[in-house]
């Protein structure tokens, strides 16, 4: 069973940076991808980023192109969220999430395992 486990978040003013990381504990698929989504009370997940370790295929949603980047240790299978210039609208619980696909996707219902999240929140 794969567990990713997040780490990085916090409280920070807005134009601030956070980098967040997930370290997938368990990874046995030969490829496969990671993702972040967020979540805010009364909506559903929102896909942010994700990203492929084979070849590094990265996805972006529109509202955070420019400003997050996705990176991947692919031989350690932990995947990084390097957030800047955040906005009070990228509050949220930041979750990551892994399949074993080959495209990187911001779909959660194509993901498989999922951490417990992690709270962002801009000020």
């Amino acid at each position: 069973r794969v567990q990713p486990v997040e780490s990085g978040g916090g409280s920070v003013q807005a134009g601030g940076s956070l980098r967040l990381s997930c370290a997938a504990s368990g990874y046995t698929w030969q490829s496969g991808c990671m993702a972040w989504f967020r979540q805010v009370p009364g909506k559903g997940r929102e896909g942010v980023a994700s990203i492929s370790f084979e070849g590094g295929r990265t996805k972006y949603d529109d509202s955070v192109k420019g400003r997050f980047t996705i990176s991947q240790d692919g031989a350690e299978k932990v995947v990084y969220l390097q957030m800047n210039s955040l906005k009070p609208e990228d509050t949220g619980i930041y979750s990551c999430a892994s399949n074993g696909r080959l495209w990187p996707s911001l779909d959660p219902d194509v993901f498989v395992y999922w951490g417990q999240g992690t709270q962002v929140t801009t000020i």
